[in-house]
């Protein structure tokens, strides 16, 4: 019996990977498969320490072999860029059905090419989390590493304790092999070891924590200078949490001084404010009191422009909170946002996504219309980042008393206003964006962009924007169901 007759007969394949994060183990296997046209639900991925299928062609030696093989004029596999770039990134997770998941998607691609652009579909999503994660964990192990010297007859050695997530220790070697070219080191943690000596890079078995020293003579100078540039009015303990977890704080010699220094934060910050710094003013706690205080706000030179201060429209509680940038020519005769063409096009298509406006509460970033005059018309111009961020306070007060589950950013102008920083529209699109509160923001175009493109262009740019829209509706039914 042929392997090609083992696929037609239902038999189930075992493949053991030989170490849990072998991406190109796994490729090649994947590609193998999909070559014989084994589906999804006949294959089981085992990590080392896994077990398989009990009725299935298992073992690591003998599972193998017992793979089908390809014909010689076997069709290519499909896999795009984009999947491959993720699927890296995702083989290194801790998440035991991931590679399934994988081989699932790249089963799909070959039949349905187009789907990996598609973040309301539940495979894709699932994929893009979980290269998130394994980023923000290869963020926090560059963030976090802490070596600590250690003096043999060898000469200095420097050793770091570390506890990631994910399998990333050995992808991520390279990073501390470039930044500490010069020096001996070692990065211990659970999941395994390197070794750098300033030629070759080893691994090793998995440490424990006592197998790391837990102090040298340079700590003290390390948090000196620590306790010198901790600034206590930019202190935001959600964010710093949310940022550098407890988990980590053991083997970081500066976290010693955090919980003093939060504790005497304010006493600092108040010597800042009698010292000439700006009063902070107390948050409006209702939707009444925001509109009454943009209303007299002259807090940034587009008040100046005789434009009237148009606050969002919407009840306390709604699911849905969309931004965008500010109101235009219409929304500031009206006194109302997004009624304009802009407002009028995105009813279109919060209709087709199947959003009700009305179940939404609906504003802009700056709270003024800021234009230029050319004869008769005010022309729309741009607000600077320095005005998107003093009107900051108000889009922040109107969160918190709305409380939104979801918030949709309509452009880089609102996205800037919600995160406080230069957003890429083409990088962040179409991804769930994590809040301090537990809620999360979704990116997409501003309407009034669309409406200035035609032809192909025009088309393409709206297609992304009705996937961004079903993409936000979809989870909103998750978050509120």
């Amino acid at each position: 019996m042929t392997a090609l007759q083992h696929v037609s007969l239902g038999a189930h394949y075992v493949v053991h990977l030989p170490r849990p994060d072998d991406f190109a183990f796994w490729r090649e296997r994947a590609r193998q498969l999909i070559q014989c046209d084994v589906p999804p639900d006949r294959v089981s991925w085992v990590e080392p320490g896994g077990t398989g299928d009990l009725f299935a062609f298992e073992g690591p030696s003998r599972g193998e072999k017992r793979l089908p093989v390809p014909e010689v004029d076997a069709p290519q596999v499909r896999a795009s860029k984009r999947f491959m770039r993720l699927a890296r990134n995702v083989c290194v997770h801790s998440e035991p059905e991931r590679f399934s998941l994988l081989y699932r998607t790249l089963w799909r691609l070959q039949s349905q090419p187009g789907f990996m652009q598609d973040s309301a579909d539940t495979d894709v999503r699932r994929i893009e989390e979980l290269d998130k994660e394994v980023r923000r964990d290869a963020h926090k192990m560059h963030a976090f590493v802490r070596f600590r010297e250690v003096t043999s007859e060898e000469g200095d050695h420097y050793v770091a304790w570390f506890e990631p997530d994910h399998h990333i220790v050995r992808a991520q070697a390279g990073f501390f092999m470039r930044r500490f070219a010069n020096m001996r080191w070692s990065i211990l943690t659970p999941r395994g070891c390197i070794h750098w000596d300033g030629k070759t890079m080893r691994e090793g078995p998995p440490a424990r924590r006592e197998d790391a020293p837990t102090g040298d003579p340079v700590e003290a100078l390390w948090k000196s200078y620590y306790a010198s540039i901790f600034n206590p009015a930019r202190l935001k303990v959600g964010a710093m949490l949310s940022e550098m977890p407890k988990k980590y704080w053991k083997n970081m010699p500066e976290a010693e001084l955090i919980p003093q220094l939060i504790a005497g934060a304010q006493a600092r910050e108040a010597g800042m404010v009698a010292a000439g710094a700006r009063e902070v003013r107390e948050v409006p706690s209702s939707l009444e009191a925001i509109a009454e205080g943009i209303s007299a706000c002259s807090d940034c030179p587009i008040a100046e422009c005789g434009t009237r201060a148009v606050m969002g429209e919407g009840a306390p509680g709604a699911p849905l909170m969309i931004v965008g940038e500010q109101p235009g020519d219409s929304e500031d005769l009206a006194g109302k946002p997004f009624v304009g063409p802009a407002g009028q096009l995105l009813d279109v298509y919060l209709g087709k996504a199947g959003i009700d406006r009305s179940e939404a509460y609906v504003t802009n970033a700056v709270k003024h219309f800021k234009f230029v005059a050319r004869g008769k018309r005010r022309i729309h111009q741009t607000p600077q980042a320095k005005e998107i961020d003093t009107c900051r306070f108000w889009l922040e007060a109107e969160r918190k008393v709305v409380a939104p589950r979801v918030v949709l950013a309509l452009g880089a102008s609102a996205a800037r206003a919600m995160l406080g920083r230069t957003v890429s529209l083409a990088k962040e699109r179409g991804a769930p964006v994590p809040l301090e509160d537990g809620s999360e923001l979704w990116i997409t175009a501003h309407p009034s962009y669309l409406l200035r493109l035609d032809g192909e262009a025009r088309a393409a740019q709206e297609e992304l924007f009705a996937r961004d829209l079903a993409a936000v509706r979809g989870r909103l039914l998750e978050v509120t169901s």
